[in-house]
């Protein structure tokens, strides 16, 4: 890092990836394991040293950056489980050395101090988290858990939709359930037992959103809310058309899709008075995007899908934002990350999905100027689709 760069950095004040500390703020090893398992499990960041508060260069000596860099040896690999590899630099700002330490985002997640305490950033803070829900998206991250694999308490094989999952099974294997159970000798509960869908007869999520018949019994935040405004704002009173969809992921994308649909407006464009005319958005891009919207979410935080169109536009709104180092410019480039692969596996099977990572990338060609944001800050993943105005 060059000096004009580190200067520009302080002048940008704190962050949630920017922390500013004095020589003498950095003297114990459990604080600092607190800091770096704090940008390790977020996005990462630097840590300033010899820069106060209000974002004065102060300096260190020689003696300091000796003492310090041996303390972040040694912080980095006995105090935080699984150890981290931070980078230091000492940068001359008018004759004031500055330790510029890098610590990255975290491919171990989570992390933790050596007394078991998981840290996050809270803005150019670090909190302690205790929520069962927080630490499992970091196990997710990490690839030791996924949401979709989770056994949900109360389920049996009763809470299965027998014509549904019948319909599937005939499908796929070519022969009656009730034909397929007494040719093997095995239960309904052991044959969603070998198909992943359950465990020890306890539904896994996959097996209830995918097969379910009241899964919205269990996981009652786990469904789509739609709303069409009249106008531009999300606060406005004024609405034409809403409602709630219910049911497994295949009846969610149907209600979903059949919500759209009625609430589009129809163009005539160069066909005749008596032909109906083509929907505003191609129907290819809708479905890529309400399936990508339904089996790509984060499934361990308890709140629905939103579908909210506007006058200008469509908003798809999806709890989590996307996992790891997957970026909105990496989807456009054709790069994919399965959040949910037991699900995913049984929607190429359910629903119009393939299953490759091409779903957004077909969206993008129908529909040029989609807006894709991911938002860490208040964990969504949001499309925005344009609609054409209303000529007079």
């Amino acid at each position: 890092m060059e000096a004009i760069e580190l200067i520009e950095l302080i002048a940008r004040g704190e962050d949630s990836r920017t922390q500013f500390k004095l020589s003498q703020d950095v003297t114990n090893a459990k604080s600092l394991a607190g800091e770096m398992v704090a940008f390790a499990n977020s996005k990462g960041g630097r840590i300033l040293i010899g820069v106060d508060d209000t974002g004065s260069v102060i300096g260190l000596s020689p003696d300091d950056i000796r003492r310090i860099n041996q303390l972040i040896s040694n912080t980095a690999t006995d105090c935080v489980r699984p150890s981290i590899n931070p980078e230091t630099e000492n940068i001359s700002v008018s004759g004031l050395l500055v330790m510029v330490v890098t610590v990255p985002e975290g491919i171990s997640k989570p992390y933790a101090d050596n007394e078991g305490v998981f840290w996050m950033k809270s803005g150019s803070d670090k909190r302690r988290v205790t929520a069962r829900e927080e630490i499992q998206r970091m196990l997710q991250s990490a690839d030791f858990v996924h949401a979709d694999e989770v056994p949900v308490a109360g389920t049996t094989t009763g809470d299965i939709d027998l014509d549904h999952f019948s319909q599937f099974y005939e499908r796929q294997f070519g022969e009656s359930l009730d034909t397929g159970l007494e040719k093997d000798g095995i239960s309904l509960g052991q044959l969603l037992n070998n198909l992943g869908l359950a465990r020890d007869s306890t539904l896994k999520l996959a097996g209830l959103l995918i097969f379910g018949k009241h899964p919205q019994r269990f996981r009652p935040a786990f469904l789509v809310k739609a709303v069409s405004f009249v106008g531009n704002d999300p606060a406005g009173s004024k609405y034409r058309d809403s409602e709630d969809f219910n049911g497994c992921l295949r009846d969610l994308y149907k209600g979903t899709l059949s919500f759209l649909t009625r609430n589009l407006r129809r163009l005539q464009g160069e066909k005749g008075i008596n032909t109906v005319g083509d929907l505003e958005v191609p129907p290819a891009a809708l479905e890529e995007l309400v399936v990508n919207m339904l089996l790509h979410r984060d499934y361990f935080i308890s709140a629905p899908w939103r579908v909210m169109m506007f006058d200008n536009r469509i908003e798809l709104i999806s709890p989590g934002a996307l996992p790891n180092n997957l970026t909105v410019e990496n989807i456009r480039n054709g790069v994919s990350n399965i959040r949910n692969p037991l699900i995913a596996s049984y929607a190429t099977k359910e629903l119009p999905y393939r299953g490759i990572g091409t779903g957004i990338l077909r969206a993008l060609a129908a529909v040029p100027d989609l807006e894709l944001e991911s938002d860490h800050e208040r964990n969504l993943f949001i499309v925005r689709i344009p609609r054409r105005a209303v000529q007079a």
